[in-house]
């Protein structure tokens, strides 16, 4: 079993432990109010506008996602919330330094013994759910479910959701396709771009991700009779239909919407398999990006 593997497949105990340890963590983490910022690099900067949909669907207050690179640095805010597995990813780095002494910082890291400890002014270790694969998998769906439980929207069933999307298998034929499109709606388009993401990383597969309503505004002209269609929470009415008219596969989710993520993963790590790749060596990929100064 590859590290990858191992760590999606440890996911349902993660997210147990995390969930009911959040209400330790709840004097980090945003109050209700608050404007707030999210933000993140890859994977983290996914989760970071999964996050920020569910708190304003909850009426906690105004909430921003930004790549960290991409920080609105004139606008206000409460709070910021910076989402870093390794906690040495450079432009993270760079945006705590730049924000200290004027607005409050939280980070949300795997490991306790990297910058961004004394970079932030707010800390929340989430080491259980560190990872040895370069391909996150487990860090950040704990972290969502972190986010998602401090606003109580954290679902009961969603770890048992997240062992049946472990245990189920993969739905026929979707290994040997070629192009791969995911589909959200508010808090889910997240999802759906980090599910498009983990297909490029481990399997360097074609994959895209879409608002579900934009699908048919050009991105559809392209799905064919190798497309896999995958939609993350409930479907625009109609769309399902249209897209099986195009000869694509249609794959309905449903489960929890982050359980859904994890079946992704998995279909990530299959087609690496059947195309002889090793997802836990993806090309030009590193754990942690750490830029040198020419390189900013």
């Amino acid at each position: 079993m590859t590290h990858v593997e191992d760590e999606l497949h440890s996911q349902p105990e993660c997210w147990a432990r995390v969930a009911a340890d959040a209400p330790g963590h709840a004097g980090a983490l945003p109050a209700p109010g608050e404007r707030v910022a999210l933000v993140g690099c890859g994977t983290s900067y996914f989760m970071a506008r999964a996050a920020a949909g569910l708190r304003e669907r909850a009426g906690q207050g105004e909430t921003d996602a930004f790549p960290a690179s991409e920080f609105p640095h004139g606008r206000a805010y409460d709070r910021v919330v910076a989402l870093t597995r390794s906690g040495t990813t450079t432009e993270v780095l760079d945006l705590l330094g730049a924000l200290r002494g004027r607005t409050r910082t939280t980070a949300v890291t795997a490991d306790p013994d990297t910058p961004v400890m004394t970079a932030a002014d707010d800390l929340v270790v989430l080491d259980f759910a560190d990872e040895k694969s370069v391909v996150q998998t487990r860090f950040a769906t704990t972290t969502l479910t972190l986010l998602r439980a401090h606003l109580g929207l954290h679902p009961d069933a969603a770890v048992a959701d997240a062992r049946a999307a472990l245990e189920a298998p993969l739905p026929e034929g979707l290994v040997d396709s070629a192009q791969f499109t995911f589909l959200g709606r508010g808090w889910t388009v997240g999802l759906a771009h980090e599910a498009a993401l983990k297909m490029r990383e481990a399997a360097l597969a074609w994959s895209e991700a879409y608002p579900a309503m934009e699908y048919r505004h050009g991105p559809i002209s392209v799905t064919t009779r190798s497309t896999v269609t995958w939609m993350f929470g409930e479907a625009p009415d109609g769309l399902a239909t249209q897209v099986r008219e195009t000869g694509a596969t249609w794959v309905a989710g449903g489960l929890d919407p982050l359980a859904e993520l994890v079946r992704a993963q998995r279909l990530a790590v299959a087609v690496a398999a059947a195309r002889g790749l090793d997802p836990d060596r993806p090309r030009h990929l590193t754990r942690s990006v750490i830029l040198d100064a020419n390189d900013r």
